[in-house]
């Protein structure tokens, strides 16, 4: 799980290609509803994908952890506000949640080192 992180950002985009051909009506139902959802109101799309990777470690999804904390990243989340986000997952979630934190904490790792990280 700790050294996934390099693998998982490599692969992710061909395997959901993948099940995208394999199940396009599911593809093209879950965009428009993710793209209405995810879009600037209210909150920001920062503030939006923060929640999101709160949901994904309190219901301890290693794939939305991956893919939330990339979009945390690219809409300006700092590290510090990832693992607080993380640890509002861990609150609701409890001590089964509080260990996907290092997968949060190996995902930071990769972007840092392959994007850069505020």
């Amino acid at each position: 799980m700790l050294n996934d992180a390099a693998a998982f950002y490599e692969s992710w985009p061909a395997e959901m290609n993948a099940a995208k051909a394999a199940s396009p009506d599911l593809g093209k139902a879950f965009g428009p509803f993710f793209q209405t959802l995810m879009k600037e109101g209210a909150l920001t799309v920062k503030q939006k994908e923060l929640i999101a990777l709160g949901i994904a470690v309190a219901t301890r999804c290693e794939s939305c952890i991956y893919t939330h904390t990339e979009k945390c990243v690219r809409h300006g989340a700092t590290a510090p506000e990832v693992m607080e986000a993380a640890g509002v997952g861990v609150m609701m979630g409890g001590g089964p949640a509080y260990t996907y934190t290092p997968v949060v904490a190996a995902a930071l790792r990769h972007l840092n080192a392959s994007i850069g990280t505020p």
